[in-house]
């Protein structure tokens, strides 16, 4: 049976990137990913590339090469990622003092401008100018995530990569060779990355490895194109999302118990137009310990619609599907990347929350990084920062 230099699980966009990254610096490479069309959550993201909001020299580094690699991506690839820049612009509650919020991204790479009401309208006259107190406006990178996920397999299966479609089930790891056993066949392999995004805590335990990487339920509607031009990217000032995540680490025993909600949810009121003239409109978010519990998708629906429709009445009652799927985040902020301590051939690229400005540069210093070559940032987002806890 062949044996591969690398098994990649999860074809989303941080397993298709770095499988292509791999195949590219000489490693025999096996990408397997379980459903034949992705309903992950690269296939349900917004797209965005926020190179503009880092805070620290490391994410500085990381965003600016990010928006570089992104610019010549799909020439690079041969495929269109859709790639463009537009304006977001964040607003801001009617309860919230505007320079307040303003003040908040002060110290962030690119600070967005504050600008008024009207000055907020007059970018996006689909706002409803009673719901906001203002707005923060900069230039944010887009792409189309699915499209840019299926650029880099395409790319990765020309220059001699493999892919199978097929759900892991568990591997076993020894100092000689790593079996990945799945509901089709059984593969061997020297060295197995896990880039199974929400799933990556489950698929580690199940294979006897606890590690400190977590998941959020997110909700959202797609739409079909529609006439209706949205000329922007809406997102909140006050994004919740980040803080919950932080909030729902704090006892990391619960996440191995079915049944928990960790937090209440929270919603983020948020709308994206993609250029074919879809929508992505969302998006909720819930800390439920349980991968595979059920979500009331009516009343999910209604919620989303209702808090759309406070914003952007015109978008409220668009034709649009509800769709749900796991988002994956570490805690800290930050990607875990790197062999796991006392699992000889086992890794990680996973626990992007917020991924796709930083995961192409990621993968290509990570495929560098496992031929011998020194990566001081590769070695800072190492799980052995957790090794008191896994």
């Amino acid at each position: 049976m062949k044996t591969y230099d690398w098994i990649v699980i999860g074809a989303g966009i941080t397993g298709a990137a770095l499988a292509y990254e791999l195949v590219k610096v000489g490693f025999s490479v096996l990408l397997l990913e379980q459903d034949a069309t992705l309903r992950n959550a690269t296939r349900y993201s917004y797209g965005g590339l926020a190179f503009w909001s880092a805070t620290t020299p490391l994410m500085r580094q990381l965003c600016d090469e990010g928006i570089a690699r992104h610019r010549i991506l799909s020439t690079e690839l041969g495929a269109d990622t859709e790639f463009r820049e537009l304006d977001l612009l964040l607003t801001i509650a009617t309860d919230t003092d505007p320079e307040v919020a303003a003040a908040f991204y002060a110290n962030f790479a690119i600070p967005p401008k504050l600008i008024s009401v009207d000055e907020a309208w007059e970018m996006e006259p689909l706002l409803n100018k009673q719901a906001i107190a203002g707005a923060l406006t900069v230039k944010h990178g887009h792409i189309n995530p699915e499209k840019t996920a299926q650029a880099y397999i395409e790319a990765f299966l020309r220059v001699g990569g493999e892919m199978e479609i097929t759900q892991v089930q568990n591997f076993t790891s020894n100092h000689a060779s790593q079996t990945i056993k799945t509901t089709t066949e059984t593969y061997h392999t020297a060295n197995i990355v896990v880039c199974a995004g929400g799933l990556t805590r489950q698929l580690l335990k199940a294979s006897g490895i606890p590690i400190k990487l977590y998941f959020t339920h997110a909700e959202m509607i797609q739409t079909p194109p529609v006439e209706v031009q949205l000329r922007t990217l809406i997102m909140p000032a006050n994004l919740q999302r980040f803080q919950l995540e932080a909030e729902s680490t704090k006892v990391d025993e619960l996440w191995n118990e079915p049944g928990h909600e960790l937090l209440a949810p929270i919603l983020d009121t948020g709308a994206i137009q993609f250029q074919d003239g879809s929508m992505r409109l969302g998006q909720i978010s819930r800390v439920l310990s349980d991968p595979y519990v059920e979500i009331d998708r009516k009343t999910s629906e209604s919620w989303l619609r209702r808090s759309i429709g406070e914003i952007l009445p015109a978008l409220s009652s668009l034709p649009g599907t509800w769709h749900h799927c796991l988002v994956a985040f570490s805690g800290v902020r930050l990607p875990v990347i790197g062999s796991i301590p006392g699992c000889h051939g086992v890794y990680l690229f996973s626990g992007f929350s917020n991924p796709l400005v930083i995961v192409p540069p990621l993968a290509q210093r990570f495929a560098n990084y496992l031929t011998g070559k020194e990566d001081k940032i590769i070695s800072q987002l190492s799980p052995v920062r957790f090794q008191s806890s896994i």
